[in-house]
């Protein structure tokens, strides 16, 4: 084709493909991993080149030309870009939806890339000294400011002055007139500095032995399973680690579970290193986050942080990348792209050649699974750091016994207890709002959603009833709606309700309370957080997000008011998953020189899986977990993928499933089994009809292969049509 080059873009839509446009001949062409605007249907989209190829997919009178280049030079990386094209391949999802998925907003957009300007000053370089001197006298806010400026030799912005007092803004205005100052516009990347406030501390025999097989494998591709109990010291492992990758100039990349856990991660890295961070997760605005992301391409952020979305960031020097948690769930993308960005984590790994430390109290099935293949390196610290002790556990059972609002005699009495001799104490509940439902006490009817097959939660703080899976809500019925009595009951427990029990049982006692609710609020987290540090709060409360990773010293009882919840649970992973969380909420106690305590209020006293975590604890649960998953062929011993169907009628989700299941029984690859279509054990949710069909083999290989020959044709069902239709590979849920 004479006068234009052909390029291949990936285009932001829901097809499995790249798409074909010009490029004139006289226009420098772009190179993979440029974004470029094209027009697609009516639309004006923003792509990423993917190929320059030698035929084009279409005639040459289909093709059409690319609107505009927006970057002189590519972008993405050719690392990363290869990472989102795995991604696309291994998850059968489109590409050009991954690499949108991949990219911060801006980049999705006809933007720069370049992060918004901010002013830095900087101190002059002449007569510095005599400057501050002869200024001390007569102007000493101008020497304060001054003063500060000399002590930063790459400048500061407004944020790092504004804690002086007074009009230090004018100050500055007055220094730069003298010369004494000058002032320019710098990249705003939003970088958080380390200011190395703390020496390491001295690590015990286990920490140091696990340090020393990560640095041993420096250089080169390892995976590293850290499973040290709660309170171990994982953490200072970590540290140590990064240290050693900081010091020879290479960047790191840490990701974490939740938003929740990046602050006080943050204050720890930046006590210990001198170095530039970023931050990556989804409370950023668009331009923080565009900041962030450019700053760990150019090699501007030493460290970056972040949440599952920053498992894309591109490292200009990679050394080492950490998953700490890495059993938590939040690692799976539950909508759009599923990834699980600890998986990918491991694969970037490998493709940079760099070790990898997943890191974890209660490790996943599928990690330890991959010890015993000999894929994963298994570091262990059976012990806690600092001679602290692990809690001594007891079940109370509350069969036949009264309760307070979901509080035991029991339990009360070692709440009692131990606010008496000065510790603090935690109720874990893993249900927010006042009570799960509103009962009429008359005629038995039950506040439901009218969108989902669930019950309305009531909230009684707010007036409202709301569903937790479709967010409808709406006032407190006054009357029953079958039969008009007044006589409405609430039914269980949840943290407001429990909170509101606290004060009749323990008036005066200070209690923070941590559940979605109450930290619904740009920055009530960490709020909520530093509240739980202080003395006069001595009761805390919350669900899994006071759970996870948080570490307060003072906490010498752990109580589990409700154990129950996760004890029959539909989903296989459910054991897995209640495991987890009761070990991670138990290791908030103790984990300072006085000992700790955990209670666990439960129906089932005699319940395998909790007799099992306390006898023996998670590795024993752990071992037999993986012998009935290995028995019954489930993951990690099978591969697994779900195809879910949905729309506001029952009907049609069952059919697209059925003509999809009769078309994976034409492709005939052997060694997968396919079952169902069966309606999704929530079946109608947001008001729409769901069911699934899942996919099982006991190789990846052949389920990846018929995935690769079966995801195409299925848009093409006629049934489809009438479908919102997703395909997830290694489902974590299978609600």
């Amino acid at each position: 084709m004479t006068g234009a080059v052909l390029i291949r873009v990936a285009v932001p839509c829901p097809l499995y493909r790249g798409f074909d446009y010009r490029v004139a001949d006289d226009t420098a062409v772009p190179g993979r991993g440029t974004r470029v605007v094209v027009p697609f249907g009516r639309q004006r989209l923003v792509g990423v080149v993917l190929d320059t190829p030698e035929t084009a997919q279409v005639p040459a009178s289909k093709l059409r030309s690319v609107h505009a280049i927006l970057d002189p030079a590519p972008v993405i990386p050719e690392e990363l870009l290869t990472l989102m094209e795995w991604t696309s391949r291994y998850y059968h999802q489109p590409i050009g939806e991954t690499v949108a998925t991949a990219l911060p907003a801006p980049l999705r957009q006809e933007r720069a890339a370049e992060p918004p300007a901010e002013t830095r000053w900087h101190a002059a370089d002449r007569d510095r000294q005599a400057g501050t001197a002869a200024l001390a006298a007569r102007a000493p806010r101008q020497a304060a400011v001054l003063a500060r400026l000399q002590r930063a030799p790459d400048g500061l912005d407004a944020a790092a002055l504004a804690d002086l007092e007074g009009d230090w803004r004018g100050a500055l205005r007055a220094l730069v007139t003298k010369g004494l100052a000058r002032e320019e516009q710098a990249p705003a990347y939003g970088l958080l500095p380390g200011r190395r406030e703390q020496a390491p501390p001295a690590l015990n025999d286990g920490q140091q032995v696990a340090v020393d097989a990560v640095l041993g494998a420096l250089g080169g591709f390892q995976a590293l399973l850290l499973d040290g109990v709660t309170g171990s010291g994982k953490t200072e492992v970590y540290l140590a680690a990064i240290d050693t990758v900081l010091t020879a100039g290479g960047q790191v990349l840490v990701l974490v579970p939740e938003i929740g856990l990046t602050p006080q991660l943050i204050r720890r890295f930046a006590s210990r290193f001198d170095v530039p961070m970023a931050v990556m997760h989804s409370g950023l605005s668009d331009g923080e986050r565009l900041g962030a992301w450019l700053a760990s391409a150019r090699g501007e952020a030493r460290i970056v942080i972040g949440t599952r979305s920053a498992v894309f960031a591109p490292l200009a020097r990679p050394g080492l990348i950490v998953v700490d948690e890495e059993h938590d769930l939040s690692f799976k993308q539950q909508d759009g792209v599923r990834y699980h960005a600890r998986d990918l984590a491991v694969v970037r790994a490998q493709r940079l050649d760099v070790p990898i430390v997943l890191g974890s109290a209660t490790p996943s099935l599928e990690s330890l699974a991959n010890v015993e293949r000999a894929r994963y390196l298994h570091l262990r610290l059976p012990e806690r750091a600092g001679g602290a002790r692990m809690p001594a556990s007891r079940l109370l059972d509350i069969r036949g016994k009264p309760l307070h609002d979901g509080l035991s005699n029991a339990l009360i009495e070692r709440m009692r207890a131990h606010l008496g001799h000065g510790g603090q104490v935690l109720l874990f509940l893993n249900r927010r709002g006042y009570a799960p439902t509103l009962l009429c006490h008359e005629c038995g009817w039950l506040a439901e959603c009218p969108r989902c097959d669930a019950r309305l939660t009531l909230h009684q703080r707010r007036g409202r009833l709301i569903c937790h899976h479709c967010d409808y809500q709406r006032t407190v019925d006054a009357y029953c709606p079958d039969c008009g009595s007044a006589d409405l009951r609430p039914v269980g427990q949840g943290t407001e309700r429990l909170e509101r029990a606290l004060e009749t049982h323990f008036p005066g006692v200070g209690r923070v309370r941590i559940d979605r609710d109450s930290t619904r609020r740009r920055g009530a987290l960490e709020r909520q957080l530093a509240a739980a540090q202080r003395p006069e709060n001595r009761i805390l409360l919350g669900t899994q997000m006071l759970a996870k990773g948080h570490h307060l010293p003072t906490v010498t009882l752990v109580a589990v008011v409700d154990a129950d919840q996760g004890l029959f649970g539909s989903d296989f992973r459910a054991p897995e998953r209640l495991a987890q969380l009761l070990v991670q909420v138990a290791g908030r106690a103790g984990r300072a020189e006085r000992p700790g305590e955990v209670a666990i209020q439960t129906h089932h006293p005699e319940h395998p899986l909790l007799q099992t975590l306390l006898s023996a604890g998670y590795e024993r649960f752990a071992a037999e977990a993986l012998a009935e998953r290995r028995a019954v062929r489930l993951p990690p011993y099978t591969a697994m993928a779900l195809l879910r169907a949905e729309a506001v009628d029952p009907e049609p989700p069952m059919r697209f499933l059925e003509s999809a299941r009769r078309e994976a029984e034409r492709l005939a690859v052997g060694g997968v089994d396919v079952l169902g279509p069966v309606p999704a054990p929530m079946e109608r949710r947001a008001g729409r009809y769901r069911a699934q069909l899942l996919l099982q083999a006991e190789r990846r290989t052949a389920l990846q292969r018929l995935l690769a020959a079966w995801i195409t044709g299925l848009g093409a069902l006629p049934s489809a049509r009438r479908v919102r239709w997703s395909l997830d590979v290694d489902p974590m849920e299978t609600l």
